[in-house]
């Protein structure tokens, strides 16, 4: 690699890999220094300078001005030094020219190496650029191979491994599959950038909806909370800041389009869709369903609810194997206790006396009943039953002197 050639390749690193020229040259210079050693055995101080405007390289040992020489190879006399230079003084370091034998082969070696190392180095780092970005963000791959139990994704420029902790147990993994994979973590190694991703994770469902619906994409719709049992369960809670826009209707769609997409995708995983609550009672109440919940008492100490539903629904409020309850549990951040309302009655579990232990749907139920009493009692108040002129027409034929007889 002459001069020319190395200024060329230089422009095209620059260009292309936005690597600094400046950079480079000093790489160079640093690596036929270590060149220059290595072949000729010297002990010498090598310096190596290239002009940044022809790329000519030249060498120089670099020597110190001393009273007494010692070491030849890395000292000078005043003499000598002036001879160079009249203003040299003690203590300078002279620069002497120097040509070591094959040097032009050497350098040539060097630069293209330095070169060749640089490239890539410029290629990890654009790799690395445009994947840290999308860490905890999903992307599609396609399977490339099945690696000591790993699936090994191909995301063009790069492999990203599904280890086998992050795979459903319920998926199936064939090479050529087109899948979606959820980016736990990007890692910049020495030889490359390595990438982890997941079919587990439940940010992977929490991504799907926000790439489909674009009310939760605009921030319309907020997912408060999402839990996953992958290949099997998701129970996520949704709030709409506008009150005009169902968070539940939203996201499942139009004849249930927007859902089936993502269920699609997972492979056939039930979700769970519920509105999320910030009084604790009902979003616990809604985190248990299909289940319905009859009453709730809470410890909010040690945040453990008791729940009570109806008699026939105790098995849907638990799940199968108890993963219903289990999820609303991990969902809501609450510790649930839950009992049919027989086995409630006959253990004291809650105080059915206490009004508070009721939902707020029963709540407004018994306010209801209370005011259509207040509201007979008042009528009572206001009419004289005593006055004949408090009944309607229909009652005119009858004789009240004898009825108060």
């Amino acid at each position: 690699m002459n001069s020319r050639e190395l200024m060329k390749a230089l422009q095209l690193i620059e260009k292309q890999k936005g690597i600094d020229r400046e950079e480079i040259f000093q790489a160079i210079e640093n690596s036929l220094i270590s060149a220059c050693k290595k072949n000729f055995g010297t002990s010498q101080n090598i310096k190596v300078d290239i002009d940044r405007e022809t790329g000519d390289v030249k060498v120089f040992a670099q020597k110190e001005v001393t009273e007494d020489v010692y070491d030849a190879f890395l000292e000078i006399s005043l003499e000598e030094a002036k001879e160079i230079n009249p203003n040299y003084e003690y203590g300078d370091i002279v620069d002497i020219p120097i040509v070591p034998r094959d040097f032009g082969r050497i350098s040539a070696q060097a630069a293209k190496q330095v070169v060749v190392q640089k490239f890539r180095e410029a290629e990890r780092e654009k790799i690395f650029n445009q994947f840290i970005v999308k860490k905890n963000e999903i992307d599609t791959g396609i399977i490339r191979k099945i690696e000591n139990k790993n699936v090994i994704v191909s995301l063009g420029p790069i492999d990203a491994v599904i280890p086998i902790k992050e795979q459903v147990a319920t998926e199936e993994y064939n090479v050529h599959d087109r899948l979606k994979i959820y980016i736990c973590n990007v890692v910049k190694l020495g030889k490359g950038t390595k990438i982890t991703a997941s079919r587990a994770h439940q940010d992977l469902v929490k991504r799907l909806f926000e790439l489909e619906v674009p009310e939760i994409y605009d921030g319309t719709i907020e997912i408060k909370g999402i839990v996953r049992e992958a290949g099997s369960r998701t129970k996520m809670a949704v709030y709409s800041k506008n009150p005009n826009v169902d968070a539940i209707g939203s996201c499942i769609g139009n004849n249930s389009s927007r859902i089936n997409v993502i269920v699609n995708e997972i492979r056939g995983e039930k979700i769970d869709i519920i509105n999320w609550s910030e009084s604790p009672k009902k979003y616990i109440s809604e985190a248990l369903k299909p289940c319905n919940v009859t009453a709730i008492e809470l410890n909010e100490e040690e945040r453990i609810a008791k729940v009570v539903v109806p008699n026939d629904q105790l098995s849907l409020g638990i799940g199968k194997e108890g993963q219903n309850v289990r999820l609303a549990a991990r969902l809501t951040g609450w510790k649930i206790d839950i009992k049919n309302e027989e086995q409630a009655k006959a253990t004291n579990f809650i105080d059915f006396e206490n009004k508070e232990v009721y939902l707020k749907e029963n709540e407004d139920l018994e306010q209801h009943i209370e005011e259509d009493n207040l509201l007979d009692n008042n009528l009572e108040e206001d009419i004289d039953f005593n006055d004949k002129e408090s009944y309607i027409d229909e009652n005119m034929d009858i004789d009240f002197d004898d009825i108060e007889e």
